[in-house]
């Protein structure tokens, strides 16, 4: 009796170890410090200011709205549009889980990038791609409030095509008509009729936006693996919005650039420039439609591919036990891997299907518990016992990479501050003057090594598409934690909303 109580003690410890309602919260609040634009009377992120009030007036086009990327001030609409996609896939699939404020807060936060890419599609055959001259602004560290580099707006149009973009801003709109469809209907329709016109265009007028635009977009936001993954993955967005078959039979019909990109390797890569991962767990829900397997098969081989112990690994870990990819920011695939590792439990569970790896059945338990692992690695269970979420937790990140953050809010310092006289905040030893609350930093190294340095970008740069998935990660864990109970929890249907238990 005395060690099932110690059993249970510990169990309760650890459901409760983390608090992931608040770091929700948290993750949401963020994206407000990261907008461009007119502020609303309800922005809660207050040291930041209106910025960038006339974007698309060298074009004559009103591209005001919108998110920075990163700690600078480019507006870049590949990574957003990828964002806002995860967003709203975090919403279709833990809205309920997040509470009516934070649900909210996470609409109001889609819609923020959704409006702007409106903007951004409005004249035929001319889709935007980028707004602010990435080498000025680079030279610069600058308050987006007052900042004075060149906001040169870049488009790609039929005879300078960018079908990546189009397929990624065409993926955003459709699932963020899905997010709106049981709350702002109108909303929603015109998400997806823009989503259908976008999706048109990028397939039409096929070629990468790496050529149209060149330096302005490489090295920055480079599309290395190719155009062909956004198609796919904008068909299947429109195919769950829509039920339409013109989708269903697309896929098919180009199913076999799938097939040919993912030999080389990319059905475990997922995040803002390559897609196929995230494209096999949403297209493994419609394999009976497909009339194939091939989506299971790759997504249960992306699987694989994350197992510690697995001979075809495709990633490593941290001595403390953190998933780690070479390149730079490496939460963007803690928080974007970890979230496909839940939903596709969960679509594996629903299905009643079971996952294979090197002949043997995995255990939704086991791959829900390594998702859950680096959830809390990254709220501070980790060798430093330090948070990589700036406001959580009692130790976190003090000096991150971010002009905004850095320097003085423009309500302590209304004085203008010229390109080169950000320098001093930036080189400075002192901690950042304003809390960017929510911020998800790059994070440690291969050994769990922490530099808290603003020169360190690598490791202390936040950026929207490594939040966005955060988000319905932990509207999940947080919804676990409240409804644990003894062999399950209480899952949510994706399109309802509807409850029901799922074992795991």
């Amino acid at each position: 009796m005395a060690a099932m109580t110690l059993l249970l003690i510990f169990n309760l410890v650890v459901v409760r170890a983390h608090d992931y309602g608040d770091a929700l919260s948290k993750s949401i609040l963020f994206f407000e410090g990261q907008r461009s634009g007119k502020l609303p009377s309800s922005q809660r992120t207050t040291w930041r200011d209106d910025s960038a009030l006339r974007d698309g007036f060298d074009v004559g086009v009103d591209l005001v709205g919108g998110y920075y990327d990163a700690g600078d001030n480019v507006k870049f609409n590949f990574p957003m549009a990828f964002s806002t996609t995860m967003l709203a896939w975090g919403v279709i699939e833990f809205g309920k889980a997040m509470g009516d404020e934070d649900l909210n807060h996470t609409l109001e936060a889609i819609r923020w990038a959704t409006d702007y890419f409106l903007k951004s599609s409005a004249i035929n055959n001319t889709l935007y791609a980028q707004v602010g001259d990435p080498y000025g602004d680079h030279n610069c560290w600058e308050r987006p409030d007052d900042m004075d580099t060149l906001r040169t707006s870049y488009s790609v149009t039929a005879q300078k095509p960018g079908s990546e973009l189009a397929g990624e801003m065409a993926a955003a709109l459709a699932a963020s008509s899905i997010a709106f469809k049981f709350y702002d209907s109108s909303y929603s329709t015109l998400l997806l009729q823009t989503a259908s016109k976008v999706f048109e265009f990028g397939d039409k007028y096929r070629g990468s936006y790496n050529d149209s635009l060149g330096i302005e977009v490489c090295p920055f936001y480079c599309d290395y693996g190719g155009y062909e993954d956004e198609l796919i993955w904008a068909a299947g967005w429109l195919l769950k919005a829509t039920k339409k078959p013109y989708y269903l039979n697309y896929i098919n019909k180009n199913i076999h650039n799938v097939q040919s990109i993912d030999n080389r390797g990319n059905f475990a890569e997922f995040g803002w420039d390559t897609k196929n991962a995230g494209i096999n767990v949403l297209l493994s829900t419609f394999q009976k439609q497909i009339g194939s397997s091939l989506f299971v098969q790759l997504a249960d081989q992306f699987i694989c591919s994350l197992l510690p112990d697995s001979p075809s690994k495709s990633v490593s870990y941290s001595p403390g036990g953190m998933l780690y990819k070479a390149g730079v920011c490496n939460m963007q695939h803690v928080t974007s891997i970890s979230f496909l590792l839940v939903v596709y439990t969960r679509y594996s569970n629903n299905a009643k299907r079971k996952i294979q790896c090197d002949g043997s059945y995995i255990s939704y338990t086991r791959l829900i518990r390594l998702a859950k692992k680096q959830v809390d690695y990254m709220l501070g269970s980790n060798p430093m016992k330090m948070s990589f979420m700036v406001g959580y937790g009692s130790k976190f990140p003090q000096k991150i990479h971010h002009r905004g953050s850095s320097s003085p809010s423009i309500h302590v310092h209304p004085e203008h501050i010229s390109c080169k006289e950000g320098s001093m905040y930036f080189n400075s030893i002192q901690p950042n003057m304003n809390l960017l609350t929510g911020a998800i930093v790059g994070g440690p190294d291969i050994n769990d090594k922490f530099d808290d340095s603003r020169a360190n970008f690598v490791q202390t740069e936040p950026t929207t598409y490594t939040n966005a998935p955060a988000v319905g990660l932990l509207a999940y864990f947080k919804q676990r934690a409240r409804n644990q109970t003894k062999g399950g929890v209480i899952g949510c249907n994706s399109s309802r909303f509807s409850c029901k238990r799922i074992i795991y």
